[in-house]
Order: structure tokens, then C-alpha cells, then sequence
């Protein structure tokens, strides 16, 4: 069962069980670097999610929006229980969010307000 939203945009209904599966954290990132290995243009991203979960690595195609030296300190949202995917010579241990803008750049979906490091989504 599907909605549509728009022309181009449809939407699948899951259940409540499958969206728990998703373990959405919040966590900031410590470091930022170009990451010239990737397919597409992207930095190598360290992100600390705080004590339980600690640092993981993250490829992110960002690169159009944000700047590392900007990057860091910065609070993300990420998925952290995928399994580790292989981009380049780095295993990539968790999905940065965003959004795709009108002109097709990624901008990140990020907390407004101060989290600790870790939360969960609800």
C-alpha cells in the first residue's frame, strides 16, 4: 500500500515493527576529510556517537554544500545498525542522513537544538 506525494514521489507504508529495526543516532562529527578514493565526490567522516556505540567511519557525498573544516563539531543524524559497506579502501560503518535539494545536492539532516551524542530517534 502506497500514498503519492506530488508527481514523482511515492511513499510505502511499513510497519511500526520495521521502523524500530532502524536505529536512528544522533552523533557529532570529530573529523572531515576529502576522500579522492569514492566514485562520486565525498569526504571520510569520523563520528562519534557517543559511549555503547564510540566512533564509526562514514563516506558522505556532501562535498557541494559543506566544507570539512565546517563539518566538524557539527551534530548528524545517522543510521548505525547497517552492516559495514565497502566504498573505496574504507568500510563505511554508518549512513549519514540528508536530504537532496531542488538542484540535486545533499544537504544533512541535523538536530536544531543540543542532543547527547548517542540519542536514539523516535
Amino acid at each position: 500500500m502506497a500514498q503519492r506525494l506530488g508527481r514523482e514521489c511515492e511513499v510505502q507504508t511499513i510497519s511500526w515493527d520495521d521502523f524500530t529495526k532502524v536505529e536512528l543516532r544522533v552523533g557529532r562529527i570529530v573529523s572531515a576529510a576529502p576522500f579522492p578514493e569514492a566514485r562520486k565526490p565525498a569526504y571520510l567522516l569520523q563520528v562519534d556517537f557517543g559511549e555503547g556505540i564510540g566512533m564509526k567511519k562514514s563516506s558522505a557525498q556532501i562535498t557541494h554544500l559543506y566544507r570539512p573544516e565546517e563539518l566538524e563539531g557539527k551534530l548528524v543524524v545517522a543510521v548505525v545498525n547497517f552492516p559495514p559497506k565497502q566504498i573505496g579502501p574504507v568500510k563505511s560503518e554508518c549512513l549519514v542522513t540528508g536530504f537532496h535539494t531542488v538542484s540535486g545536492e545533499v544537504a544533512l539532516c541535523i538536530p536544531d537544538k543540543p542532543v547527547p551524542l548517542g540519542t536514539k530517534m523516535l
